[in-house]
């Protein structure tokens, strides 16, 4: 009996994520370089690595309660009291979650029915909307192009008047892929516009400690926090991608429905993984300032190499991309052009393309790649546009 045409048809919407796709087709080319993922290049830290082990020698192999270990929601409420000014009960408003991730999977899926709306600015992280359009719901993307990747309260008004069906509103800042983030005059200014409208507010804000002003990270839920639902996590602050730990931040009346849908989802967090986390948050809660470091030497090296080409760029105010505008004089299609750059000289970034129609021209590069695979990835750039203006 054939059943292949008795899935959720919602499923006909949705295509493996394009930036997977892209880094698996260049890398079957030999020699390739890639700043393709947001894959920080640095190792967990040592005394993260330690309290894992210690975990899994103590046989803290059993489930947690659905919620998580207690001691590390009081280490996460305690982080982002410390570090953003931010009061959330440890007992009542915090999950931890399999990453961030499922942290937005589970708060997607727990406010969206079919015929909902949801804004986003664009352009952005292409994981939002697979799940969006499984709940049978719309993304609404606002162009932000033409304002230097910012979102402004005028914008966002428009779009939530244009679009009355409006349920929530995704914020990511500091943003993949424009490294772009807001400052507290900015966020104040959002929030006010979002308390006037019965939505939610999805902050992701997974690279707050890679904020590269002088002004620390400024949380939405500072400002309208019984609206806001903010999502946060280790991968990118300690280098602890595999570790898959997330939080999610809201108001008790919100976790208690959102926990409905985490627990289908996981049942709980990897237990090991949470007691690493509880000494990551604690004694390594300032891990990230080495990292950070390094990343804005990254950064203004390869803006220094591509602006001389060509190539536009919005200064990234934190996380670790470079979103450049194509030279008009170069193949404008961004999937073709770095296709051919990567079979020309084995150096693979991502499509602009992969990050919505906003996204088209440009491309999108990690510098969370080592300083030694950057610097020659750019020499490669370098010589493939010289070499194409010169035909």
């Amino acid at each position: 009996m054939d059943v292949s045409n008795l899935f959720n048809s919602n499923l006909d919407k949705i295509k493996i994520s394009a930036i997977r796709r892209f880094d698996q087709e260049v890398s079957k080319i030999p020699g390739m370089l890639k700043l393709t993922l947001g894959e920080p290049d640095f190792n967990t830290p040592e005394h993260v690595e330690a309290a894992a082990v210690a975990a899994v020698r103590a046989h803290e192999s059993h489930y947690t309660g659905m919620s998580g270990l207690l001691a590390l929601r009081e280490a996460a409420s305690q982080f982002v009291a410390e570090k953003y000014d931010l009061q959330f009960d440890p007992e009542s408003e915090i999950l931890v979650t399999v990453g961030a991730t499922e942290a937005i999977s589970a708060s997607l899926m727990s406010i969206l029915v079919a015929g909902d709306k949801v804004l986003t600015p664009a352009p952005l992280y292409p994981g939002y909307e697979p799940l969006i359009q499984l709940a049978g719901a719309e993304m609404v993307e606002i162009d932000t192009t033409t304002n230097g990747f910012v979102l402004t309260p005028e914008m966002l008004e428009a779009a939530l008047i244009a679009n009355p069906e409006t349920k929530a509103v995704i914020l990511n800042y500091p943003s993949n892929p424009t490294g772009v983030t807001y400052n507290r005059s900015e966020i104040k200014a959002l929030a006010e516009v979002i308390k006037r409208y019965p939505v939610f507010v999805i902050s992701d804000e997974i690279y707050s400690e890679l904020n590269y002003t002088d002004e620390k990270h400024v949380s939405i839920a500072e400002f309208a926090r019984e609206q806001t639902i903010v999502l946060n996590g280790l991968s990118k602050s300690h280098a602890m991608t595999g570790y898959r730990i997330g939080f999610i931040f809201a108001d008790a009346i919100l976790t208690s429905q959102i926990i409905k849908t985490h627990q289908y989802f996981v049942t709980a967090a990897t237990t090991v993984s949470q007691f690493a986390a509880i000494e990551a948050l604690t004694n390594g809660k300032d891990d990230a300032a080495a990292m950070k470091k390094e990343y804005v030497v990254r950064r203004d090296y390869i803006i220094s190499q591509m602006t001389p080409l060509g190539f536009e760029i919005a200064k990234p105010d934190g996380a670790f991309y470079i979103f450049a505008k194509i030279p008009a004089d170069l193949e404008q299609n961004s999937f073709d052009f770095l296709i051919d750059f990567a079979n020309e000289k084995q150096v693979a970034f991502i499509p602009g393309s992969a990050f919505g129609k906003y996204g088209e021209g440009y491309i999108r590069l990690s510098y969370a790649a080592s300083m030694t695979v950057i610097t020659e990835a750019m020499a490669r750039l370098t010589a493939y546009v010289t070499e194409k203006r010169e035909l």
